[in-house]
C-alpha cells in the first residue's frame, strides 16, 4: 500500500493507487513553509491531470483545501496560477460538482487576475455554473476595471475573448425575463404597471390620488403610451421581449424619474399627432436592443467582439435600456414623426445604435457623445454618402467593367484558398475533454492530386506525421452543418457551438473526412479550397467579402486618370536613416 507502479515515458500516469503520493502532496500543501507550498502546488498542478491521483486526491478533501487557500487571501502570483491550474485540472475529471464554488472564492480570484490561466479558469468556470446576477456582476465588474482602467493596458486577443465570453454570459441571465410573457391575471405584475402610471402622473406626495383617478385609467394608459389601452398587460404577452421591456420600464422609472416624467408628459400633452408612444417604444426597443446584442445565443469560438462600456457599470444593460429610449424619443422629434411613421423611426434609431456600438465607445458616457454626433440629419448624411460611393460602379460601362474583371480576380482568390490548403492546418478532434485534446493535421498535395492527413502525438506543433491518404478524384463531395456525419451524433448543445464550423469530405468507397475548423476564416478558407478541387462554385461569405475588395480596388486602379503621368521602372530609394529615434506616437 506504499508503492504505486507509473509510466517512466510519455505522460508519466499512474496505474495503480497513489494514496500516499496524495497524502504527502496534501500535507506539503498545508504546511507553513511558502517555499515548500508553492513547489508541492507545482507538482500537484502537473499530476492532477492524472485520473488515479485525482481520485485519491479528491477523496482527502483535497478540493476543499484548494477552496480554503484561495478564499484565505494569502495566495498571490504564480502560487495562485498553480493553485487554479490544480483546481481546474481535478474539476475537469468530474468527480466532484462546480457547486462548490463560492462567492467570496470569485472576490479573491478577480483582482489578482494576472495571468492567463486564471482567465481561463474562469471562463471554464463560467460555463459549466449556472451563476446567479450577483457572482456574474461582482466579477465582471472588477475584471475589466483591473486590466484595463487601473492597469492602462491593451487586452490581448484571448484576454478578449474571455471578456467577449463573459459579455454573453451576462446577457444570457436576461434570456428567461425576455421569453416570460406576462400573465394579465396576475396581480403583481399589474402592480408594476399601477407603478408606471403612478410614478407619471400621482407623485410621491399624493396618497388619495391613486384612489381619484381609478376611474381615469384607460386615459393614463394612453398617455403611456401603450397600444392596449384598457388593460395593458397585453402589450408585454409576446415573447421576446416579454416581461424584459417592463423590467426596463420599471428601472428608468425609479432610477431615472425625472427623466422618465419628462418624456411620458411633453409627448402626452401635445395634441399634433407628433406625440411618441412610451409604451410601445420602450417594448419595441428592447426587443431591437436583444436583436442587436444577441441575448440567449452562445459565444462564437475565437470570436472578440466585446463592448468595454459593458463592463463599466453592474446595471449596464438597464443604463444601455435608459440611454437609447432618450435617443428614440430625440429622433422621433428631429423627424416629426406620427404614428404611421413609428417603423420609419425604429429603423434609424436601430442604425444610430449600430453604428455607435461599431465606434466601440469605452463607457456609456462616451456611447451618449456618440449618438448626439449621429442625429437623423447625420444618419441621412452617411446614407447618402454611402449611397452615392455605391452608384459611381452602377453605370453601364462601369458595369461591364467589372464583369470582365471578376474572372481573374476568382481565379486569384481560388489560388490563394488551394495554396492555403497546400500549408495545411490542424484541427481539434471532437470528444476529448480539456487539457487532454487530440489534434490532426490535413493538406493538400502540391501538385492538388491527394489529401494528406494524420495524428499528431501532442500538440499543434508537433511533427506531423502522415500516414493516410485521400485521391482528390475519389471525392464525391463536400458538406457543411446538420449535413456532416458527425453533426448527426453529437448532442444539440454541441451542435450549437461547432455546427457553423464543421464541414465533412464524403468520398468512394463511402468514407467521410469529418472537420471542425478552429475558426470561421479557417472554415472558409477549407470549404473554398475543397469546392475549387471539385470545380464548384466558392460560396463563403469570405470569397465575397475578397471578391468585393478586390475588384473594387482593381476598378479603382483602371480608372485613375494617369494622362502625363511617368510611371517609374525602377522603385524609389529608400531614405535615409533619421538622425535620432527618441519619437513615439500615442495611440490612445
Amino acid at each position: 500500500e506504499q508503492f504505486a507502479l507509473r509510466y517512466a515515458d510519455g505522460p508519466q500516469l499512474y496505474i495503480t493507487e497513489q494514496a500516499r503520493a496524495a497524502r504527502q502532496l496534501l500535507e506539503r500543501i498545508q504546511s507553513h513553509g511558502i517555499d515548500a507550498r508553492l513547489e508541492a502546488l507545482k507538482e500537484l498542478a502537473k499530476l492532477s491531470a492524472d485520473p488515479t491521483f485525482a481520485a485519491e486526491f479528491i477523496n482527502m478533501e483535497g478540493i476543499g483545501t484548494l477552496a480554503r487557500l484561495v478564499e484565505s487571501g494569502t495566495h498571490f502570483g504564480e502560487m495562485l496560477a498553480f493553485t487554479l491550474t490544480a483546481f481546474l485540472e481535478l474539476m475537469d475529471h468530474g468527480i466532484v460538482s462546480w457547486d462548490l464554488i463560492s462567492l467570496s472564492f470569485i472576490k479573491q480570484v478577480v483582482p489578482q487576475t494576472t495571468d492567463l490561466e486564471i482567465c481561463r479558469f474562469v471562463q471554464w468556470a463560467f460555463c459549466e455554473i449556472n451563476m446567479l446576477d450577483e457572482m456574474l456582476f461582482c466579477f465582471l465588474i472588477p475584471f475589466y476595471s483591473f486590466h484595463v482602467i487601473r492597469g492602462n493596458r491593451p487586452i490581448k486577443a484571448e484576454m478578449a475573448h474571455q471578456l467577449y465570453v463573459l459579455q454573453v454570459l451576462t446577457f444570457n441571465l436576461l434570456e428567461e425575463r425576455m421569453m416570460t410573457k406576462m400573465d394579465p391575471n396576475d396581480q403583481a405584475q399589474r402592480d408594476i404597471i399601477f407603478e408606471l402610471r403612478r410614478i407619471a402622473f400621482d407623485g410621491e406626495n399624493d396618497p388619495t390620488g391613486t384612489e381619484k383617478r381609478k376611474a381615469m385609467y384607460t386615459k393614463d394608459y394612453k398617455m403611456l403610451g401603450f397600444t392596449n389601452h384598457v388593460n395593458p398587460a397585453m402589450d408585454f404577452t409576446q415573447t421576446p421581449p416579454g416581461m424584459l421591456a417592463l423590467d426596463n420600464m420599471l428601472y428608468l422609472a425609479k432610477v431615472h424619474q425625472d427623466t422618465y416624467i419628462r418624456i411620458v408628459l411633453e409627448n402626452s400633452s401635445r395634441e399634433d399627432k407628433h406625440e411618441c408612444p412610451f409604451g410601445r417604444c420602450a417594448i419595441e426597443l428592447t426587443r431591437m436592443l436583444c436583436e442587436i446584442l444577441q441575448v440567449g445565443e452562445l459565444p462564437n469560438e475565437g470570436c472578440n467582439d466585446y463592448h468595454p462600456m459593458f463592463f463599466t457599470h453592474d446595471r449596464a444593460w438597464e443604463e444601455f435600456f435608459c440611454v437609447c429610449i432618450q435617443l428614440l424619443n430625440k429622433t422621433w422629434k428631429e423627424m416629426r414623426a406620427t404614428a404611421e411613421d413609428f417603423n420609419k423611426v425604429m429603423q434609424v434609431v436601430r442604425e444610430q445604435i449600430t453604428r455607435a456600438l461599431a465606434m466601440k465607445p469605452s463607457s456609456l458616457d462616451q456611447l451618449k457623445n456618440k449618438l448626439r454626433g449621429l442625429n437623423y440629419s447625420e444618419i441621412l448624411r452617411l446614407r447618402q454618402s454611402e449611397r452615392m460611393s455605391q452608384d459611381d460602379f452602377q453605370s453601364p460601362p462601369i458595369i461591364e467593367l467589372r464583369e470582365r474583371i471578376q474572372p481573374e480576380i476568382l481565379e486569384l482568390i481560388k489560388q490563394q484558398r488551394l495554396n492555403r490548403l497546400c500549408e495545411g492546418s490542424c484541427f481539434r478532434k471532437l470528444g476529448n475533454r480539456r487539457r487532454q485534446e487530440k489534434f490532426w493535421f490535413c493538406r493538400l498535395s502540391l501538385n492538388h492530386k491527394v489529401l494528406h492527413y494524420g495524428d499528431l502525438d501532442e500538440s499543434p506543433q508537433g511533427e506531423v506525421p502522415f500516414e493516410q491518404l485521400i485521391p482528390v478524384s475519389d471525392i464525391k463531395s463536400v458538406v457543411t452543418g446538420k449535413d456532416c456525419p458527425h453533426m448527426k451524433e453529437k448532442s444539440a448543445l454541441k451542435q450549437n457551438k461547432v455546427l457553423e464550423l464543421a464541414f465533412s469530405v464524403l468520398y468512394d468507397p463511402d468514407e467521410t473526412l469529418n472537420f471542425v475548423a478552429p475558426t470561421k476564416y479557417e472554415y472558409c478558407i477549407w470549404t473554398d479550397g475543397l469546392c475549387a478541387l471539385l470545380g464548384r462554385e466558392m460560396g463563403s461569405d469570405l470569397t465575397r467579402s475578397d471578391l468585393d475588395t478586390l475588384i473594387s480596388m482593381e476598378m479603382k486602379l483602371r480608372l485613375l486618370d494617369l494622362e502625363n503621368i511617368t510611371i517609374p521602372e525602377a522603385p524609389p530609394p529608400v531614405p535615409k536613416e533619421p538622425s535620432s529615434y527618441n519619437f513615439t506616437y500615442n495611440y490612445s
